[in-house]
């Protein structure tokens, strides 16, 4: 990746220590009132601890994992510094980075901060035209690709990028492959001769630092306005939750970069606290890592935990009968152990047999997280309570928390002297929430962002006349401070790894074409989105006669050849929509919704609750039937 780089390699585990082998303490710690800025922050931290592992990251040509420090990594942004000064570029312009998880995206990052640039973090499997439309807003100077395979497919874009100065890729382009386009370079090339050190120009903490694109509700993306105070803020409220940090911790980082809660929560916190970042090769590698890489402290989305929790049931389910027996014991004396801990429950003499039940089951299980994990963070889309009670049975230390990108984006977390699964925990420090009208929750705050870039009627829409921003999330309290979602004012889809769809737009967008007379999209806490479509029977007959299918069988509308055509139909009337919002599934009915069936309300709009529950049988096969 850096042909210039090189990091010292490593083959053991991390051992690190800080400032004359003393491991650092919240009296250690980064204020936001000594750094002022997120490039601020980085400069302390490069002062503080030169020597010190900063960033691990596997090389896959030399097959091993390598470690880089502080100093190394002010170093590489001093040479990408210059070079961006060789681009022209000034302050307040725009730098999209479209990298995966690395120490090229910090460089990227820091690299543009300290020059007073505005950071435009982009999805690396986001959609060409979704980009070029990101871009084209922003007016975009400089745009970091991870190679070549991202820049061929912006090719077709290339005339809505015109105001790119520099495309910079960061993996090699092969001769063959490269397009004849001036702007292009490989990161080789771009860095080719440069030493230079750092640059940090004087920026005040109320400016804009980052515009991150989050979904809208016309189907286009909204850029969030968060500045450097915004985003400090929330790493030093955040971490203040987590009493037991050290900066000796290990954070394992695979959730996207440009997802602000790992963008805060695992790459400026740690920073602040001096811990160490391991970048994990690949979601699908994340098993493995975490066995090896043995991180003490994981932030993930719910999926991730959702998928552990069903390998282990499915493994016991396959065990002996003495195995299956112990689990459910274990279960039961573990959260018991729990809420005695938290002060919510008594003491029982069943916990006398937990030292047994945790070397023979619950050991196995925190196992799996690599042995080490001291905070296990959830976050971006609820947590099934049946995942949540058994890791925290299991003695996994798990914190569900609650944010949003428009507040930099955590509001709340649970804390580990007052860990309710249910609740989505207490606003952190400095953070006010309350309940407004329909019971909406509202939260006012440092890390309240400045609005909408180029969007003033989706920033009146996010906030209250006096100023509290509006979440779309309803909530209720207890007497405790505890937050506790209840619904959502708006039908906002929150999949398994934390994206959030409306689904209104997308339902519009795939009835314009005439054979879907009604569509509900679906898809929360899933991996993907499916959708119900109510078929025009006319239209039908048609599309199965085509398919030499018959239309008069219930079975046709279930058959591989009709999923597909209906799939790429709907594909097509949502081109203009971001990756995350694609449908993967489709289960088509010919029985229309009604007012009379309790489906529709009487103005005609879709009954969710009630048709979720009505096709329930049908979703599930559905998704079923999709991972087959």
């Amino acid at each position: 990746m850096w042909t210039a780089f090189r990091p010292r390699i490593v083959q053991g585990p991390l051992v690190r220590q800080v400032g004359g082998g003393r491991v650092s303490t919240p009296e250690d710690w980064i204020r936001p009132q000594v750094c002022r800025t997120l490039h601020g922050l980085f400069r302390e931290r490069v002062r503080r601890s030169p020597g010190q592992v900063a960033y691990r990251q596997y090389d896959p040509a030399g097959q091993c994992w390598t470690d880089a420090t502080w100093a190394q990594m002010a170093t590489e942004v001093g040479r990408w510094q210059a070079a961006l000064l060789r681009e022209g570029v000034k302050p307040g312009d725009c730098v999209g980075i479209m990298l995966r998880n690395s120490r090229e995206w910090v460089v990227a990052d820091q690299a543009a901060l300290g020059l007073g640039m505005v950071v435009v973090p982009l999805y690396t499997n986001d959609r060409p035209r979704n980009v070029a439309y990101i871009a084209a807003q922003t007016q975009m100077r400089v745009l970091f690709v991870d190679g070549r395979n991202q820049w061929r497919e912006l090719q077709d874009h290339a005339d809505e990028l015109s105001g790119v100065r520099r495309i910079v890729s960061v993996g090699r382009i092969e001769s063959e492959d490269e397009p004849q386009d001036p702007r292009l370079a490989s990161l080789h090339d771009w860095l080719f001769g440069i030493e230079a050190e750092p640059v940090w120009r004087e920026v005040r903490p109320s400016q804009l630092a980052t515009i991150v694109y989050t979904s809208g509700t016309t189907g286009r993306p909204k850029g969030v306005m968060l500045t450097h105070h915004n985003i400090l803020s929330n790493a030093w409220a955040s971490a203040q939750c987590a009493t037991l940090l050290r900066g000796a911790e290990r954070f394992l980082s695979f959730l996207p970069l440009s997802h602000m809660l790992e963008r805060t929560a695992g790459y400026y916190l740690p920073m602040a606290i001096g811990a160490c970042v391991v970048f994990a090769r690949s979601v699908l590698q994340l098993a493995e890592d975490l066995r090896t890489q043995r991180p003490s402290v994981l932030i993930s989305v719910p999926r991730i935990y959702e998928r552990i929790h069903a390998r282990v049931l499915s493994q016991v389910a396959q065990a002996a009968p003495l195995r299956r027996r112990l689990l459910r014991w274990a279960q039961r004396v573990g959260w018991a152990r729990h809420e005695w801990m938290q002060g919510r429950g008594p003491w029982t003499p069943g916990q006398l047999a937990w030292p047994v039940l945790d070397r023979l089951v619950a050991r196995r299980v925190r196992a799996v997280f690599g042995g080490r994990l001291r905070y296990a963070i959830c976050g971006g889309a609820p947590m099934p309570l049946e995942v949540g009670r058994f890791f925290l049975a299991m003695g996994v230390p798990l914190y569900q928390g609650y944010g949003m990108t428009e507040a930099s984006p955590v509001v709340s977390v649970n804390r580990p002297d007052d860990n309710v699964p249910e609740s989505i925990g207490r606003a952190i420090p400095g953070v006010a929430v309350r309940v407004g009208e329909d019971d909406e929750l509202q939260v006012l705050g440092p890390n309240v962002m400045l609005g909408y870039w180029q969007n003033d009627q989706a920033t009146a829409a996010a906030f209250t006349a006096d100023r509290w921003l509006r979440t779309g999330d309803q909530a209720r309290i207890d007497e405790a401070g505890r937050l506790f979602i209840t619904g959502r004012i708006k039908d906002i889809i929150v999949l398994g790894n934390g994206e959030k769809v409306p689904p209104a737009d997308m339902e519009l967008a795939i009835q314009a074409d005439p054979l879907f007379e009604q569509v509900m999209v679906v898809g929360e806490g899933r991996p993907f989105l499916g959708a119900l479509v109510v078929l025009e029977a006319g239209a039908w007959r048609a599309l199965a006669r085509e398919l030499g299918l018959d239309p008069d069988r219930p079975e046709s509308l279930a058959d591989r050849l009709a999923e597909r055509a209906l799939l790429a139909r709907i594909t097509l009337r949502l081109e203009t929509f971001p990756a995350h919002a694609q449908v993967r599934a489709v289960r088509a009915l010919l029985e229309p919704w009604t007012v009379e069936s309790g489906l529709l309300t009487p103005t005609l709009k879709l009954r969710r609750p009630q048709i979720l529950a009505h096709h329930r049988a049908e979703i599930e096969a559905m998704y079923a039937r999709r991972r087959t």
